[in-house]
């Protein structure tokens, strides 16, 4: 296998295992957190997102890096990669200047300060993330279908 094949399998792997996370959120986590703030707050026992989606994401960024430079010369499969940046860019920025600043105050705060309308809100809000991380899927698989192409 070439370091061109290696690296968007990777990088296709590793968007799919972002989108399950997002999944998971908001199939399992998000129903349930709005009327039970406490779930979602680590010093109170409940889960720590940041424990997944830091090393997610400097996992996923870091090898679509090397597969954008593994592949530059391979054109069809330069054009899927970035695809996947430009997408995964969006969600990442949306993320972080609107959803991160929100969760981190649902996690700091008192759960009594919480109402269950401003939870739900954010939740309803983050589902619509997860069609970004379908499309850097979607680009990540046709990069790895391309290179497998290409070999």
């Amino acid at each position: 296998m070439s370091a061109v094949e290696v690296t968007t399998g990777l990088v296709c792997g590793l968007a799919f295992a972002s989108f399950g996370g997002g999944w998971y959120e908001i199939s399992v986590v998000d129903p349930a957190w709005p009327k039970r703030p406490d779930i979602i707050q680590p010093r109170a026992g409940g889960i720590s997102r940041r424990r997944f989606w830091i090393p997610a994401h400097v996992t996923f960024e870091l090898m679509l890096l090397a597969a954008l430079v593994a592949s530059w010369s391979v054109a069809d499969v330069r054009t899927a990669l970035i695809i996947a940046v430009v997408s995964h860019g969006a969600m990442r920025l949306w993320s972080a200047f609107d959803f991160i600043p929100k969760a981190l105050v649902f996690e700091k705060s008192e759960t009594t300060a919480i109402t269950v309308e401003q939870a739900t809100r954010w939740t309803h809000r983050s589902f619509w993330r997860l069609p970004l991380d379908l499309v850097t899927c979607g680009a990540a698989m046709a990069a790895f279908g391309l290179a497998c192409a290409h070999a």
